[in-house]
């Protein structure tokens, strides 16, 4: 405003610009009051759902543990109805476990990579893909159980994920390997069942 000389040329360009933008700023005010209400509404839509989720979720996995009828076709619904929350994706481990106990291995296979897709959580992710190389190892996978472990990078996982590649490379005869898999997981923490496969491989 220092541009005018006086005061009355203050006023008449403040009129000025206010019947030149006006309509916009009252606009842009009822939009902003809208957004802030619109806002508040997502807010409680998104708390009702994830309510609603965490109520069907308890109620899923409460039947897959009781391995009913129907509860391999209701933990797929309710995947495919919530694939962006940490829900599905725990429910996806559990469906695993169950087929996994139900010998369907394929299956199995198919929800562990879902996870594996669908999750960056530093506890869930080496668990599934753990989980999905003793599959693959199962089904006589050697190469892609392998491969998979490579993929668990999480520092508290070394251990395990040693004495698991141990565990496969027996399955697939290589003992030299083996025994150096469990060497390199009893120097990242030593247990009674390890020290037995290390024994037994001495024999």
């Amino acid at each position: 405003m220092n541009d005018y000389a006086t005061e009355e040329q203050q006023v008449e360009a403040i009129k000025s610009w206010w019947q030149e933008n006006g309509k916009a700023v009252v606009l842009f005010a009822v939009i902003g009051l809208g957004g802030l209400w619109g806002w508040r509404y997502y807010q409680s839509e998104v708390h009702v759902a994830k309510h609603i989720a965490s109520d069907t979720y308890t109620q899923v996995v409460s039947a897959l543990d009781a391995n009913s009828k129907d509860a391999v076709a209701e933990a797929k619904t309710f995947i495919d109805a919530n694939k962006d929350s940490q829900y599905a994706v725990l429910t996806a481990l559990q469906l695993a476990k169950v087929q996994v106990d139900n010998k369907d291995l394929d299956g199995a296979v198919e929800q562990l990579q879902w996870v594996i897709n669908h999750t960056k959580d530093d506890a869930i992710l080496p668990l599934a893909t753990t989980r999905l190389a003793r599959i693959y190892a199962e089904q006589q996978k050697f190469d892609e159980a392998l491969a998979e472990l490579k993929k668990v990078t999480v520092p508290s996982w070394k251990s395990k994920v040693a004495e698991l590649r141990g565990d496969i490379l027996l399955q697939k005869g290589d003992i030299t390997g083996a025994r150096e898999a469990y060497v390199e997981a009893q120097q990242e923490g030593s247990s009674p069942a390890l020290q037995m496969k290390l024994d037994d491989l001495a024999q």
